[in-house]
């Protein structure tokens, strides 16, 4: 009888297409093999001879990172013909046909994700063994598999979270909010390996690689190293902050379409910082890193954000009597709005009942266990006041829930508190509906209603918990819960007589009403009331005063007014920053008693509009027309117009296209053609900017069929 010939490998077909498919990571293309968790997947092995599963003995061993190890979870051995089930790694099934061997492999929920090899030994005679490369693959969190920990089970959600590569950043005041289209692009070639440069240069892996990367297998661990690498204040992170003015030295904020140019700019530049960002940019970033790593992930704007860093959970503002909004030492400040991310997952760390959504929150505020990043931070705990549950829960909850308390300051010292603001804060907090363009409050999620017995109870629950029973029962929490405090003997309040432009005056009312009460004497009372208006920072300070006006009112009982203001052009037209935003303020004087009171109203201004047509069906490969529109309706020209134009699966990369100028009243248009790459709801976002509005944003969703059969 002659010896069987040893087993040797002739070929292997890692099936990357149909596999990708099953695991959902086809939109990252079918080249080569980009897995799930916690999941099956199939390979086809062919032999010199058949397959004899008595006497061939094949062991497959996985492994990741730099130094894999067994007892670090980085790698892993298992037995073809051995039978292991549960959450390891083992062979399922396989098939024998011929000289071929089919193969179904399992990968544990719980294993680390990254980049993997995987090797096949063929044991030979007197204990040798021959070992073949099968081939490399990329292994990602799974929310599709009940198994792991941020599994989610809707199909529809999933689509939304992970899925879908564009989205909406909410911006403006919460009484005037607009939508920012996004390009997130989290499936472009590239991304996926850029999303892991950034973990192999965060300063956990640069300090012990191999227990980095044995660490990647809790979602907790990952979100926390991406949060502190999309920043750079203390490592080779993907963006440079800029709160100033100057951004000559890169590109403004606001001039920024999406991630995927950002993501790449920083890996081609070998880690450099880029220039720049501010919250909307780095959100937007960790949501593409996030939902390409695999974690549902969304974008959230919380309106009226206190940025509240000594933990008392109070935002002092001070006006001086002309109603000027005074810049302050302190670094607590009421941003206008603030933006971070949401990532879904079970929370192992916490007791029972925190899963769900976690914030995250990437902008670099302060530092958590000495790395500027933030969470996650249960949702379900910010809303409880459980802020002792970590991570960075008593600064998100202060961000929502802070109060703000504005003062009169004259003659360098404060004389009256002018305003206590229980529920100014945290306002309209939003992010992108599911399945739809359109804006979803999820107020309620963070926190119980304004006023109610419950939102009291759980401020001070927390407040108890981080300024300790003293500090919650402070002389000043008690004067500003006073009755005396609250009673004013007039109600002020100013109104927009028209949608404010930039570019046009601006028309205000404000209107005041004698309150009929009987804490307050009957007769006349005579205000005199000085208005201020000042640039708002996005950071919550005011520059220098643009217009000022005083008036004095004669209000008798029961009486009301409604006094005009004009705000004109040439007071605010170079004195703005590039978010255009207004802090119109008034502070009225009781001549009589001397008691004052305030009014503020925030100014959003308009930039003009621009719309996109498109002029027919979208297929993968053929040409689309796009036609796209701006009118400046403004009374002087817009000089030095630059057109970009983002969109995965329409566009790859940016097109950029310098427009000039566009004199007031003139209608630029640009014709181009498109041709869509991938099949699916895809969106277009259109960014125009110019010297005098750096935002003039458009965007456009378009279908796009899959390529006919030829």
């Amino acid at each position: 009888m002659e010896p069987v010939a040893a087993l040797e490998l002739r070929s292997v077909d890692l099936h990357s297409a149909r596999n990708n498919k099953e695991h959902h990571t086809q939109e990252m293309g079918v080249e080569r093999l980009i897995l799930r968790r916690g999941q099956l997947f199939s390979l086809q092995l062919a032999f010199n001879r058949p397959f004899q599963p008595h006497s061939d003995h094949i062991t497959f061993v996985a492994e990741t990172g730099p130094e894999p190890s067994e007892l670090l979870g980085t790698r892993a051995r298992f037995f073809l013909t051995q039978a292991q089930h549960g959450n390891v790694w083992n062979v399922s099934d396989f098939t024998v046909d011929s000289i071929s061997l089919q193969v179904s492999l399992f990968t544990p929920a719980s294993a680390a994700i990254g980049h993997y090899t995987l090797r096949m030994e063929i044991a030979q005679s007197q204990g040798h063994s021959l070992t073949y490369l099968l081939g490399t693959f990329i292994l990602l969190f799974n929310p599709w598999s009940t198994e792991d920990d941020v599994y989610l089970p809707s199909e529809t959600l999933l689509q939304e979270y992970i899925m879908r590569d564009y989205g909406f950043v909410y911006k403006g005041h919460d009484s005037f909010i607009t939508s920012w289209p996004w390009n997130y692009g989290q499936f472009e070639k590239d991304i996926i390996d850029i999303c892991f440069e950034i973990l192999n240069k965060s300063l956990y892996f640069l300090k012990n690689p191999a227990k980095d990367h044995s660490q990647r297998n809790d979602v907790v661990y990952v979100c926390r190293v991406v949060s502190a690498m999309i920043n750079s204040n203390d490592d080779s992170g993907v963006l440079e902050g800029n709160w100033g003015e100057d951004y000559s030295r890169g590109i403004s904020p606001l001039e920024w379409n999406g991630s995927v140019a950002i993501l790449r700019q920083w890996s081609a530049q070998g880690g450099q910082p880029v220039k720049y960002g501010q919250c909307w940019v780095f959100a937007s970033v960790m949501c593409t890193v996030m939902r390409c790593l695999g974690v549902p992930t969304r974008v959230v704007s919380n309106f009226h954000s206190a940025h509240n860093t000594d933990g008392n959970l109070t935002i002092d503002t001070y006006y001086d009597r002309s109603a000027e909004m005074l810049p302050t030492q302190k670094r607590d400040q009421v941003w206008n709005f603030h933006v971070w991310n949401e990532c879904w997952m079970i929370r192992k760390d916490l007791p029972p009942g925190y899963n769900g959504w976690q914030v995250l929150d990437p902008t670099p505020q302060q530092t958590s266990s000495r790395l500027f990043c933030c969470g996650p931070a249960s949702v379900k705990a910010i809303k409880e006041g459980d802020v002792h549950l970590a991570y960075d829960t008593p600064f998100v909850f202060a961000e929502v829930n802070a109060d703000e308390v504005i003062w009169l300051f004259e003659d360098g010292t404060v004389q009256e508190i002018l305003a206590h603001n229980a529920s100014a804060i945290g306002k309209e907090i939003s992010t992108k509906m599911v399945g739809s363009d359109q804006r979803q409050d999820i107020t309620y999620v963070y926190k119980y209603p304004e006023g109610s017995p419950e939102e009291r109870s759980v401020f001070m629950k927390a407040s108890r918990k981080m300024l300790g029973q003293e500090g919650a029962s402070s002389s000043l929490l008690d004067l500003l819960g006073s009755a005396a405090f609250k009673s004013q003997p007039a109600r002020l309040r100013l109104y927009l007589a028209r949608a404010p432009t930039w570019g046009q005056d601006l028309l205000l009312t404000l209107h005041v009403q004698r309150v009929r009460d009987s804490t307050h004497r009957q007769g006349p009372i005579r205000l005199e009331v000085r208005f201020c208006a000042q640039a708002l920072l996005h950071g919550g300070g005011t520059r220098e005063p643009l217009w000022k006006q005083a008036v004095h009112l004669d209000l008798d009982f029961g009486q009301e007014i409604h006094w005009p203001l004009l705000l004109p052009f040439t007071n605010y037209r170079n004195k703005l920053t590039d978010e255009k935003l207004i802090r119109m303020s008034g502070i009225a004087k009781d001549e009589e008693t001397g008691r004052s009171m305030l009014v503020v109203k925030d100014l959003c201004l308009e930039p003009p509009h621009l719309s996109i047509e498109v002029s027919q069906t979208a297929e993968v490969g053929k040409a689309l027309k796009v036609q796209i529109s701006l009118t400046n309706t403004l009374t002087v020209a817009l000089n030095d117009c630059t057109m970009v134009l983002e969109g995965s699966g329409l566009i790859n990369g940016q097109i950029t296209e310098e427009l000039g100028t566009l004199k007031s009243g003139d209608t630029i248009q640009i014709h181009l053609d498109l041709y869509p790459s991938k099949a699916g709801p895809r969106q277009l976002q259109v960014l125009i900017s110019s010297s005098e509005i750096k935002e003039m944003k458009g965007y456009k969703d378009i279908f796009v069929a899959a390529a006919a059969a030829p």
